[in-house]
């Protein structure tokens, strides 16, 4: 009976401890998750941390009943640098740490101060209240306060003049200055210009004014007008105008084109004060994060707005998990104002969301431990030295992966003159060499009737000037005398 006993006894301790070394080192989804390195490792002695930690994703995650996420592999790495083992186990409340009403700090920063926990190994934001409490590594992720979007509740409507969009208003007001200015110059040109006009007291000159605006925006269409230039002056001011009308019209084109492609990236809200003045969109945040509280402690007069608006509305905008958060945003008409890094992951997922271009309020992720706690320095340089060695880069795009397709994300902006400088430059080089050639024609025609009136050169290019400046007078003079001569 004895040995029958005995024997049972071995069996069930053997069973038992085969259980527990094939139990070792999986992880469980409940209050409190533990995970160990292996038998071995404790067998060496090796230090045991308990690292408490929050289901977030890509963070720490649950798949097939173990935890795997960016945090688990940064604690592998540094396990594995500073020799220790270690148990996770998911905090209790679900919360990131403040402190509650009764003055005691909440989430893993609490389960620290009660030393339910070694370290915090999460998307922990440093913080000046936690870091008065518990100690904090070198950050190991850098993230900001962004605002998280739904593209189809804040697409901007076309206005009645979108096609005026591609140029800014000052690339649309020099326009118009050198379409004016160039028809002046045909009208000035075509009139000095003696192979244009040879007799001007007995012809009629075809580039009147009316008629050099109507050639030159014939020309913008790229379409041939009526009057053609005969003189070299004349032909080299309305070459010069094709040319830069040309690559106008290609700018033009182009812009336009990039605009109306890129219409879903141009969102009405790219700011915090855009938010603000908005009606369409709720917004709120974490119910107790740190982005709370930074809204509450700012001085800047949007933040103080935003805080007050929140929490005016505290139970009806503000979330308790970021899955509740990224949800909401999905389903209803609403903005989720929290970490960026985070919100980048959202969009990476889900390709109806996109984050607005303004980011607030720098900060970063770190490891929390107690206070005066020897691993503290030793976490910080392990973390520097996977930052210098591109391991933290390799994590960040390992679990930071879009499933969306690839687009442009250069934000699109209207055509400033700065970019069509040297196009306006060509125009007026242009313009400055038709006006010069046509004085230099004028100038060699009265050099010539010069020497047969014998009058000097001087007074029959002024006299030919005021003759062309002034046509209409003489037209009229010169029909009078006709009419006269002919009754």
């Amino acid at each position: 009976m004895d040995k029958g006993l005995h024997f049972m006894f071995c069996v069930i301790t053997t069973m038992l401890l085969l259980r527990e070394s094939s139990q070792t080192g999986t992880t469980r989804n409940d209050d409190a998750v533990g995970k160990g390195t292996d038998s071995r490792g404790r067998e060496e002695g090796l230090p045991t941390l308990t690292v408490t930690t929050i289901l977030e994703d890509p963070y720490v995650m649950v798949r097939s009943a173990e935890l795997e996420g960016y945090c688990i592999d940064l604690l592998k790495a540094l396990a594995a640098m500073l020799h220790f083992s270690y148990k996770v186990k998911v905090v209790g409340d679900g919360q990131y740490g403040a402190i509650s009403s009764n003055g005691n700090w909440t989430g893993m920063i609490g389960e620290i101060l009660r030393q339910e926990a070694d370290i915090a190994v999460a998307p922990l934001t440093v913080t000046s209240a936690r870091e008065e409490v518990v100690s904090f590594t070198t950050p190991f992720l850098q993230t900001g306060i962004g605002i998280l979007l739904r593209k189809d509740t804040v697409s901007q409507e076309m206005s009645f003049f979108h096609f005026l969009a591609p140029f800014s208003k000052e690339t649309w007001t020099g326009l118009l200055f050198a379409y004016v200015l160039t028809c002046f110059c045909l009208f000035l040109v075509a009139r000095l210009s003696p192979c244009e006009w040879n007799e001007p007291k007995n012809e009629e000159n075809h580039f009147t004014f009316l008629n050099s605006l109507w050639f030159g925006a014939g020309a913008l269409a790229l379409q041939g007008v009526t009057p053609r230039p005969k003189a070299l002056s004349v032909r080299v001011i309305a070459a010069v105008w094709w040319l830069f009308t040309i690559a106008l019209l290609a700018a033009y084109i182009a812009n336009f084109t990039a605009l109306l492609s890129s219409g879903s990236e141009q969102l009405p809200i790219q700011t915090f004060e855009d938010l603000v003045k908005q009606r369409k969109l709720e917004f709120g945040t974490l119910d107790g994060s740190s982005t709370f509280y930074f809204f509450k402690n700012s001085k800047n007069p949007i933040h103080q707005m935003i805080y007050e608006y929140m929490d005016k509305r505290r139970d009806h905008v503000l979330v308790k998990t970021y899955q509740e958060a990224v949800q909401r945003v999905m389903e209803s008409n609403y903005a989720f104002i929290g970490e960026s890094i985070s919100q980048d992951l959202a969009a990476a997922r889900h390709c109806n969301l996109i984050r607005a271009p303004e980011v607030i309020g720098a900060r970063g992720f770190g490891i929390a431990t107690t206070q005066a706690s020897p691993w503290t320095k030793k976490l910080s340089i392990a973390v520097l030295k996977l930052r210098e060695s591109g391991d933290l880069d390799h994590l960040r795009n390992k679990w930071w992966e879009t499933s969306c397709l690839h687009k442009s994300r250069d934000r699109w902006s209207p055509l400033q003159p700065q970019a069509l400088g040297g196009l306006f430059l060509t125009l007026a080089i242009g313009l400055a060499l038709g006006v010069i050639a046509a004085v230099v024609e004028l100038s060699n025609k009265s050099r010539h009737a010069a020497g047969h009136v014998k009058k000097s050169c001087c007074s029959v290019f002024t006299e030919e000037m005021c003759t062309r400046l002034r046509i209409k007078e003489n037209t009229r003079q010169s029909q009078e005398t006709s009419g006269r001569a002919n009754a």
